[in-house]
């Protein structure tokens, strides 16, 4: 292969990646200015589920994840997602499965290839939402592996992200995680973590540059790279 031949060029790309400083002391940023409990949407009437869907379809970007009611038994398999989360720079919207529409809401946004998805870890969601729900994450990127601190291997969290690239601390309750949240009924506390989940990482996204998406192009999973 030639040196500066396009082959060469094109696997030169696949291993762009962004390196972030890793902050060791957390809890002396300031917290993590998330969204306000009223910029937190729960569609539910068919009205409101078409206007997020409206809303969301409108944006070149929104940040991505998914909530599952989680296992405590060995073995137990997870029923989930049973929570999917879609943010823009202004709201978020809480898709609960249970609630009729709000699955092929999802489906619609999340396979839209002119929205790009942001989020970490996205492999797992990928997974359980094509098994599970019949849905394709398409047009997508997984900051966790488009991010290394630096100096080190392995994918970045959300936590240490919103960290070097934001400088704030987002907190993270463990009885908030490990919540029920299949529950039709979510608390306050349950609606502001998912939210913000999705909100901060399309906030890292937007933070990386004048152009993020063409400065992380390399690591956008296609349509046609995620039927396999």
């Amino acid at each position: 292969m030639e040196p500066n031949s396009p082959s060469r060029r094109a696997c030169q790309r696949r291993h762009t990646i962004i390196r972030i400083p890793q902050i060791a002391q957390l809890d002396s940023l300031p917290p993590f200015a998330g969204l306000a409990l009223d910029q937190i949407v729960l569609p539910r009437t068919p009205a409101e589920i078409c206007q997020a869907v409206d809303d969301m379809l409108g944006h070149a970007q929104i940040g991505f994840d998914t909530e599952s009611k989680p296992t405590f038994r060995v073995g137990e398999l997870s029923s989930g997602p049973h929570l999917i989360q879609l943010a823009t720079p202004q709201r978020a919207y809480l898709f609960q499965i249970g609630t009729p529409g709000c699955t092929e809401a999802a489906k619609q946004v999340l396979e839209a290839e002119q929205v790009l998805k942001v989020g970490f870890g996205l492999g797992s969601d990928r997974g359980r939402l094509r098994t599970r729900l019949g849905i394709e994450l398409r047009h997508s990127i997984d900051l966790g592996s488009a991010l290394r601190y630096e100096g080190k291997k392995g994918q970045v969290g959300l936590r240490g992200a919103v960290a070097a690239v934001l400088g704030a601390a987002i907190r993270k309750s463990r009885s908030v995680s490990t919540s029920n949240w299949a529950n039709p009924c979510l608390t306050e506390a349950q609606q502001r973590y998912a939210a913000n989940d999705a909100y901060a990482a399309l906030m890292v996204f937007l933070a990386l540059g004048d152009d993020p998406e063409r400065l992380l192009a390399d690591h956008i999973r296609p349509a046609h790279r995620q039927q396999s």
